[in-house]
């Protein structure tokens, strides 16, 4: 019965250690709740109703999020937070267009369609994903 204890509870540790999907180089952003709506009839969001754009919005999870649309009918949200550096002001990307850059020296810049890094640079990070909900001309930001 000891036996039987010990290696349920050694399965339990090595599933539970394997469970974690934390790549040890993406470790510089938190998990921070994000639940915003955004109405497409005001500005500066009036953007993404036309393809190929997207907006910066301060004040929401790590860095900001950026919302960006590549037909205007469709919505992908990330975290504005560079997630290969330490949270610092130079790490806020900026998007323009469907890429936003790093304002660090290094320059990271990533595609906001899939949320992955371009560039010669490589790097292990893709950008922080949040769900968009649309109804009507309000989307629903959340995690």
């Amino acid at each position: 019965m000891k036996s039987l204890f010990s290696l349920l509870l050694f399965i339990l540790l090595v599933s539970c250690s394997g469970n974690s999907n934390n790549d040890e180089n993406c470790r510089f952003l938190l998990d921070i709740g994000v639940n915003r709506q955004i109405d497409l009839n005001l500005f500066p969001f009036t953007e993404l109703l036309f393809p190929g754009n997207s907006v910066y919005v301060p004040n929401e999870g790590n860095g900001g999020i950026i919302i960006a649309t590549t037909t205007g009918n469709d919505f992908y949200a990330w975290d504005a937070a560079d997630p290969n550096h330490q949270q610092s002001s130079c790490s806020v990307l900026d998007p323009e267009g469907l890429f936003a850059t790093c304002g660090c020296e290094d320059a990271n810049q990533y595609e906001l369609v899939n949320g992955t890094a371009v560039g010669e640079n490589d790097l292990r990070c893709a950008l922080k994903n949040y769900r968009v909900q649309q109804s009507g001309n309000t989307l629903l930001v959340f995690n």
